[in-house]
């Protein structure tokens, strides 16, 4: 099993990181490339990262209630440009409705408010490599 290439990123507004930090900080700990993007990045500036830093995952953090316009442009911008073998996961304050539609697009699982270090972890080591398989994911995680 290859090594997971993870991009952390903040896009928006949202000048609140520290949660993007942590978990930045515990992928690496756990033997993950990690390339955090820092504050107010675009989706375009996330995915033009993705594509250019070859990465496996992006994990967006999402605090500001934008989560329903961040999370489908990225996933747009990633078939349109290429990388739809690319997981996206992410966290943040959202109702389980708006999960359910994002999983509906393809955006992975979600981790809210309690999820432990461990389980972000473990979810993502358990991804397809996308340069390992070629394949990436197998639809909505949940």
């Amino acid at each position: 099993m290859s090594v997971k290439r993870v991009l952390v990123a903040k896009p928006g507004l949202d000048g609140h990181d520290r949660g993007a930090k942590v978990v930045a900080n515990a992928l690496r700990d756990a033997g993950m490339e990690v390339i955090y993007t820092g504050l107010h990045q675009t989706p375009e500036m996330i995915v033009q990262a993705a594509l250019q830093e070859d990465v496996d995952v992006i994990a967006l953090s999402v605090l500001s209630g934008a989560h329903m316009t961040v999370f489908p442009r990225v996933m747009q911008l990633l078939r349109d440009g290429g990388g739809d073998q690319i997981a996206v996961t992410g966290g943040g304050i959202i109702p389980e409705a708006d999960r359910q539609a994002l999983q509906t697009l393809g955006v992975g699982r979600l981790f809210g408010p309690g999820s432990t270090m461990a389980e972000i972890v473990a979810y993502i080591r358990a991804l397809p490599g996308r340069l390992a398989d070629g394949q990436g994911v197998d639809g909505p995680a949940g």
